[in-house]
């Protein structure tokens, strides 16, 4: 094989390897960290509105576990960011699709032996509103409770608790 065509068969499997690679790297928008990666059962749901405003109603998220920022970030090769999904009835409403770092109004925890806290920034630092377990109730009969006055539309991380 002569040396030009193997430079240009290196040169387009280079040019292939790339293209996989950046196509493999590619940001997607979750509203659900289980949906990148295994969860347990117990999530924190972070609402758009807060109660006055039709909170539950709002767009949701939904979180199990450490979240060390609302931003996103990477499991395996997946790299994502975190946004407000539909609400709690599965409709479009207000602020889905908009990131949920500094967004959030209010909170639900839904885990019946976990508690969680929220913090002003990301990697649990500043601070934070203690939401707790649901002591083996799903989601306390649908408490759901307004950020504090510090951490409404300024959240970045969770942590259980």
């Amino acid at each position: 094989m002569g040396k030009g065509i193997r430079g240009a068969m290196v040169a387009a499997m280079a040019a292939a390897s790339l293209l996989f690679s950046t196509q493999s790297a590619s940001a997607v928008a979750i509203s659900d960290n289980c949906d990148v990666m295994p969860c347990s059962f117990g999530d924190l749901h972070l609402y758009y509105n807060s109660i006055e405003n039709d909170g539950y109603d709002s767009a949701r998220a939904s979180f199990y576990g450490n979240i060390p920022s609302y931003a996103g970030g990477q499991y395996g090769a997946i790299i994502y960011t975190y946004v407000f999904g539909k609400n709690s009835s599965g409709y479009t409403a207000s602020g889905t699709g908009k990131g949920v770092k500094n967004a959030a109004a209010s909170a639900q925890n839904c885990a019946q032996y976990d508690s969680y806290r929220v913090y002003y920034n990301s990697s649990y630092q500043g601070a934070s509103q203690y939401f707790n377990e649901t002591y083996g109730v799903y989601c306390a009969g649908g408490k759901q409770v307004n950020l504090n006055s510090t951490l409404k539309n300024q959240n970045a991380s969770q942590h259980f608790a």
